[in-house]
């Protein structure tokens, strides 16, 4: 009887760990899943990693002081497109709004829809960089040989000059690289068109 007792209370104990096991396991595939949307929101509300912060208007008065920034475009190589800036670089008055332009077309003979991703460099001037609107926000989709202009309004906020973290910033590179979406992967059944 009190084997009984003792192998009874061994499988509540073990079942306990199994539970606790799948519990602990299951979380983490659920963290896991989150953690890219999650570091993501991160990285847009406090500029880390060099993500612009997205703003509606300056709300910030305009300075006299002056920084550059410089333009950098790429595309992945299983988007058969060009892009690039229309200017490398240009000065900026701090918390002016300003406009840049970018270009891209569509090498290909398909429509195909492009994503940009992008960042800023020195990645500490980030949270200093913000975009009003940007071809960015949304997902692109260009007709066979298709041209269009893409600009992006931005500015920076004059605070960049009091951060003593960034007052050695004279520069800022603002960075996009296009990829194909997910929808357009799809839409070709795997079959990607790299000719144009």
């Amino acid at each position: 009887m009190a084997d009984q007792k003792h192998t009874d209370s061994i499988k509540a104990r073990n079942k306990r760990v199994l539970l606790s096991c799948v519990v602990v396991v299951g979380g983490m595939i659920g963290l896991s899943y989150a953690s890219v949307p999650l570091y993501e929101l991160f990285c847009q509300v406090t500029g880390f990693g060099g993500t612009p912060q997205v703003g509606k208007d300056t709300g910030v008065e305009v300075s006299e002081k002056t920084i550059k920034v410089r333009f950098n475009a790429d595309v992945n190589s299983g988007l058969p497109w060009q892009f690039k800036p229309e200017q490398r670089e240009i000065t900026v008055r701090l918390g002016e709004d300003n406009l840049a332009h970018y270009v891209a077309e569509n090498m290909s003979v398909k429509p195909i829809t492009g994503q940009a991703v992008y960042n800023v460099t020195p990645l500490k001037a980030g949270q200093y960089f913000s975009k009003i609107a940007c071809f960015c926000f949304d997902e692109q989709t260009l007709q066979p040989g298709e041209r269009v202009d893409m600009p992006v309004s931005f500015y920076v906020d004059p605070a960049i000059a009091d951060d003593i973290n960034t007052q050695d910033v004279k520069t800022i590179t603002l960075s996009y690289t296009f990829f194909k979406s997910e929808a357009s992967v799809e839409a070709n059944d795997g079959n990607e068109d790299q000719g144009g």
